[in-house]
């Protein structure tokens, strides 16, 4: 997956500004249910947020880490407990995509 631009990355993180987390990884870490529930919102929405619990940051880093491998996804934004996940879907829901649903706060 080609990395994304500065512009592209903005656009995202304005998007992803007002977003909530869908997914929440808590003690279990990555269990491969958090893996196929993440790749379904992803799958639906293309730009979710991941809350990570835990006070550990190297811990949350290696969560992130393997989200990102495990899911194709890219990081766009790492803040505190929560990370900013995009995954271009193969075929975009106009109806559930928050790239779609939010495009006018990006302009």
């Amino acid at each position: 997956m080609a990395a994304l631009s500065i512009h592209e990355r903005k656009r995202l993180r304005q998007i992803g500004h007002v977003l909530n987390p869908v997914v929440m990884i808590g003690g279990q870490g990555l269990t491969d249910a958090v893996i196929e529930e993440t790749l379904r919102a992803l799958n639906d929405h293309e730009l979710i947020k991941v809350k990570i619990a835990g006070e550990d940051r190297e811990a949350r880093t290696a969560t992130i880490d393997a989200i990102v491998e495990a899911t194709g996804a890219q990081a766009v934004q790492k803040i505190g407990k929560i990370v900013l996940l995009y995954k271009k879907a193969a075929k975009q829901n106009q109806h559930l995509s928050n790239l779609v649903r939010h495009a006018h706060l990006a302009n």
